[in-house]
């Protein structure tokens, strides 16, 4: 028969558990953060090459536009 003094009370139980339930909390917290962390990057990269894309349009329809007018 076991000793009696091995044997876990309740309120270490539910420390285990309140422990337990904490941790997993933290690691669920960690892993969101690093999508959202991932999905702000490739948002971020994505407007910025959107934006690249916009000032060479720009750049492009200036100087065609000075071609046009300069064969005027």
């Amino acid at each position: 028969m076991s000793d009696p003094e091995e044997h876990l009370t309740k309120a270490e139980i539910g420390k285990d558990a309140i422990q337990s339930t904490a941790e997993a909390a933290a690691v669920a917290v960690g892993e969101v953060a690093t999508i959202i962390t991932g999905a702000v990057r490739d948002v971020a990269t994505a407007i910025g090459g959107f934006a690249t894309e916009v000032f060479e349009i720009r750049e492009s329809a200036r100087k065609a536009q000075a071609e046009h007018t300069d064969d005027d």
